[in-house]
């Protein structure tokens, strides 16, 4: 039975779904939570009309399970198409980064165009070349070439760490620009190492390096960390 071909939107609606159910999209145990029409709606900038009516689509290719005023969740097939896309996306996301040099608030908008038209042997030989990362610049996991996300580790956000715990970053949860270089600025990158001195109403206080300063909270949201 040939492959069914799906539109770029269609791999889109797909992903997005993926991302928005964090039982999926963070862990291998399958497709996950249901999402909320108006959460899809949110995330893709269309009418709630207009998802419905591709909902409805991918329910007919069998690729979501979509009950009106219930939510939708990927089937199994539409959940390894999802994380095939979204293996395509981290994977040209770090080597934009590390072979031609884009910084790592570049490389969202320059993938989402690629993802949908590499072919698998490019996929696969820029994994090889890459020597098959696990994450992308961002600390985002990447789906294995069997189509399942890697083990994470016992990451947590860094607002739940304690005052007095030292912790690296593995995973910065943002796409926007503004936030990534504040990022940079500050040397909040994975691989960075902090020290969390105290939790304040407005944030937390966090030593990196030998810089001290306070991390607003918005800000703090978006770090996941794993302690010493």
């Amino acid at each position: 039975m040939p492959k069914t071909v799906l539109s770029e939107a269609q791999e889109d609606y797909l992903k997005q779904i993926l991302l928005l159910s964090p039982s999926a999209s963070e862990t291998p145990e399958g497709p996950g939570d249901p999402v909320s029409t108006q959460g899809l709606a949110e995330r893709l900038g269309v009418r709630p009309a207009s998802v419905t009516g591709m909902l409805k689509k991918l329910s007919e290719l069998r690729l979501v399970e979509y009950e009106p005023y219930r939510g939708v969740r990927l089937t199994e097939s539409g959940h390894k198409v999802a994380l095939e896309v979204l293996r395509h996306h981290r994977l040209l996301e770090t080597y934009l980064h590390q072979a031609l040099g884009y910084g790592w608030e570049q490389v969202h908008a320059e993938a989402e165009r690629l993802e949908h038209h590499i072919s698998e042997a490019f996929e696969q030989k820029i994994a090889e070349w890459l020597g098959h990362p696990e994450r992308d610049p961002h600390g985002d996991l990447i789906p294995t070439v069997e189509l399942a996300l890697p083990k994470n580790a016992q990451a947590k956000k860094l607002l739940a760490v304690v005052a007095g715990k030292t912790a690296t970053i593995v995973r910065v949860a943002t796409q926007d620009t503004g936030s990534l270089n504040l990022c940079t600025r500050l040397k909040l990158k994975p691989g960075s190492v902090l020290a969390v001195l105290e939790h304040q109403l407005e944030g937390v206080r966090i030593q990196v390096h030998q810089d001290h300063f306070l991390l607003p909270s918005s800000l703090a949201e978006l770090l996941w960390v794993v302690e010493a």
